[in-house]
């Protein structure tokens, strides 16, 4: 029985190839788009979910009001946690080493820059699983160290690792005492060496206001981790910790701090406050995945019931011999499983062509293997879509002809009249025009973010860690400005694209009785930084380049504004962390943060002991000789170390790289989407053409020119996409404002885009059918109406 179906079907195909072609070659397109942007999205939607106890873990964000919501926690709420709220089994604190980057064993050095110091609980929270050493116990000692496999790899070779000795930057000697394996690609944390949180206790500081670490509730500095106990609420949870928090640290500011416990499944797609930043682009891609599956059914459903009149015949005939339904309906359901199978292999092969230029337009390191689980899964998902959608419902409306009429030509439903296609054909293109309206506004977007006045001037501008270049800073500054192409050379103690470092611990002139402290970010920066970056002083002269510069500060307007200081500002006292000092400028607003965050209160201080990053200015020309001899003075206090450098502009162009991939991947598939929609009107119009043949050879005969016999084949579908563009245009306004609400700073919605939207795709559309309607129209009425 399947032999006969496969035989009937193969042959149809081989009978109508132009039709065969177009519903192949659309379906394949629409299957390579659908499964490149399900396995996509499937990597966004899995990270971290291959932790045993990733239901259970959340990361602690203190909240001081709707607008601070802070990444880092105290390093003591860990132990409070633990000890004093019952919903809690386990917690891990983790913070970046960033004083550790060079090991050395046996003469070799290796720089390893993704390390971090985290508590034992790392590997008994966490699934990270270990090669060698116990994941109950990891550490030995303070200086025990645990090492990636990759890293063992490169720094020991064949040997065994364990209980190697390898000695740090820091002059320090540590032992290795596990190995674990290779973080995977989909997970938040991601560390090749990992140190014991034991050494920072053990090193702790205890000249400043609090003895231990374990009792320091102003130092934000840890990324918190808690597990809590099955079926226990986390709301609760967070409550308990507020209480704690502010109980053993009772300051102002902390007057209305509270815990958010955010899942860890989250972490990736969701931001602290809970907007779906990275969710929403995954919905939108899966949206986009099934818009472009949904248009490929509709073409293969709009051929098939437009051509129903071509095969009714052949179904009354099989009727009249005593074929029954269920019969016809496996056989019209083996042809759609046929086309689908023949589709699903072109399919793969165009995406082992296309999947190199997938992963750079995509940004993911994708491995596409037809035979593993999360493909065949895809695999399954779209065929049993595409037949619920393009075989199972013609079948049903083709087997369910009654014989005598359509012997004699007379068809009920869509296949006569053909309102059904009709509303099928406005569906398809009010999906293109909804995908080439988001396209023109994420692209109207980053242009926005590209050429936004950042307050600052990023362009000629490269930038580098110094390490201990720290000590000799006004030594370099002075070689550096004599070299020729730099015109400018400054530093601060954090990197000007992302800082968040900053305290509560504020007091002003001004200040109301019932006004609360806010939170202000501090960036530490040398005398010249404000001239050097291209800043705008509002108000007063900044720092004058005398010893009470490290008592002056330097606030932006919103600072000013949160504090509702009054005129006049400049000479106002200002106390924070301690330091007494007065505000002696107010530069303009500029960004420190990506334009996803709106411009925070800003704090700029001198301080010549908190120096990190260097900011040398070039003046456009000779850039290779002011990067040699950045690197030549970097090579005399950094000899061990390789000089890494990151122009301004490319670092901010960095922040929207995940934007920038998720444009590229909507201007590409919108593309392919109206590709594989103008094929589908494509082979409408053909068969509109050949069953109006007769028709157009009279209307010739009867002196009509080409461009009547073009408007009777066209005006039809031409109006069909002016109805799809009428109907889109509101939903796509929604959608698209919701999209940019994810932007504090962001393009207006306006109302040419979406007229360029729907020009585009009648231009496109009118294309496709005039070509097909001249072709028509240009036909001898000799050939049109020679009796059969």
């Amino acid at each position: 029985m399947f032999s006969k179906y496969l035989t009937i079907a193969l042959r149809n195909l081989r009978n109508n190839k132009t039709y065969s072609f177009i519903n192949i070659t659309g379906m394949a397109l629409s299957l390579a788009i659908s499964i490149l942007l399900l396995l996509w999205v499937n990597d966004e939607l899995s990270y971290d979910r291959f932790n045993l106890n990733a239901a259970n873990i959340y990361k602690l964000s203190p909240k001081f009001d709707d607008q601070n919501i802070w990444y880092m926690t105290p390093a003591p709420i860990a132990v409070y946690a633990k000890k004093q709220v019952p919903e809690v089994e386990d917690a891990c604190r983790i913070t970046s080493n960033g004083r550790v980057s060079l090991f050395e064993y046996n003469g070799k050095k290796f720089i390893e820059r993704h390390n971090c110091l985290a508590e034992a609980s790392l590997f008994t929270m966490f699934t990270f699983p270990f090669v060698k050493g116990n994941p109950q116990h990891p550490f030995i000692d303070a200086s025990s160290i645990v090492l990636s496999e990759t890293t063992a790899k490169t720094l020991f070779g064949d040997e065994d690792p364990m209980g190697k000795i390898l000695k740090g930057d820091d002059k320090k000697l540590y032992t290795v005492t596990g190995i674990m394996k290779d973080m995977p690609a989909n997970s938040t944390l991601h560390y090749n060496v990992v140190f014991n949180f034991q050494q920072l206790e053990q090193e702790y500081d205890t000249t400043n206001n609090f003895k231990t670490l374990n009792t320091n509730w102003d130092q934000y500095s840890f990324e918190t981790y808690v597990l809590l106990k099955p079926n226990t609420s986390p709301v609760l949870a967070a409550n308990k910790m507020g209480i704690i928090h502010r109980q053993n640290y009772d300051i102002p500011a902390n007057k209305n701090l509270t815990y958010l416990l955010n899942p860890l499944t989250k972490l990736h797609l969701y931001a602290l406050d809970g907007k779906e930043q990275g969710m929403m682009v995954v919905r939108a891609l899966l949206m986009v995945a099934v818009i472009v599956l949904l248009i490929a059914c509709i073409n293969y459903v709009n051929l098939i019931t437009a051509r129903a009149i071509k095969r009714s015949k052949e179904i009354s005939l099989r009727k009249i011999v005593g074929a029954g339904k269920a019969e016809l309906f496996m056989q019209f359901l083996s042809e759609s499983m046929i086309t689908f199978l023949l589709a699903l292999v072109l399919a793969t092969g165009i995406i082992y062509l296309v999947m190199p230029l997938y992963k750079n337009i995509s940004g993911k390191n994708i491995v596409f293997k037809p035979w593993s689980t999360n493909v065949l899964e895809v695999y399954g998902l779209t065929m049993l879509t595409t037949l619920l959608l393009a075989g199972i419902y013609p079948a049903i409306t083709l087997s369910s002809f009654k014989p005598l009429e359509a012997m004699k030509g007379k068809l009920s439903g869509f296949g006569s009249k053909g309102n059904f296609r009709k509303v099928l054909v406005v569906v398809q293109f009010s999906f293109s025009i909804l995908l080439i309206t988001s396209t023109i506004i994420i692209g109207k977007q980053l242009k926005y973010i590209r050429e936004k006045n950042l307050g600052y001037n990023k362009e000629n501008v490269f930038s580098f860690w110094m390490r201990d270049m720290n000590g000799h800073y006004d030594a370099a500054v002075n070689e550096l400005l004599k070299q020729p192409g730099i015109s400018g050379v400054t530093e601060s103690g954090v990197d000007i694209i992302n800082s968040s470092s900053g305290s509560s611990d504020v007091d002003w002139d001004d200040k109301r009785v019932d006004q609360r402290s806010f939170t202000i970010v501090q960036m530490p920066i040398e005398r010249n930084f404000i001239q050097v970056m291209g800043m705008q002083l509002v108000e007063g002269n900044g720092f004058t380049g005398s010893p009470a510069d490290s008592a002056n500060f330097i606030l932006n307007e919103t600072a000013i504004k949160a504090a509702g200081i009054k005129e006049p500002v400049i000479g106002k006292r200002l106390t924070f962390q301690g330091i007494k000092g007065v505000i002696a400028g107010v530069v303009k607003d500029f960004h420190f943060q990506d334009m996803h965050q709106k411009i925070l209160p800003l704090l700029m201080q001198y301080n010549e002991y908190w120096r990190g990053k260097m900011y040398v200015r070039t003046t456009g020309k000779d850039a290779r000789i002011a990067l040699a001899a950045a690197e030549k003075i970097w090579k005399e206090y950094n000899a061990d170390y390789t000089f890494e450098y990151d122009f301004l502009d490319k670092q901010f162009d960095n922040l929207y790289q995940s934007d920038t991939h998720v444009g590229q991947l909507f201007n590409c598939f919108a593309l392919i989407a109206i590709l594989i929609s103008c094929l589908g009107l494509f082979g409408l119009v053909t068969f509109t053409a050949e069953s109006k043949v007769k028709e157009i050879g009279v209307r010739k005969v009867l002196g009509a020119g080409v461009p009547q016999i073009v408007t009777l084949l066209s005006k039809d579908f031409l109006a069909l996409v002016l109805v799809a563009a009428a109907i889109t245009f509101p939903v796509a306004g929604y959608g698209l404002n919701s999209f940019l609400q994810g932007y504090a700073y962001r393009t207006n919605l306006s109302w040419w885009v979406f007229g360029a939207a729907g020009a585009i795709t009648l231009f496109v559309a009118m294309l496709t059918v005039i070509f097909k309607c001249i072709q028509a129209a240009l036909t001898n009425p000799v050939c049109s109406l020679r009796m059969e």
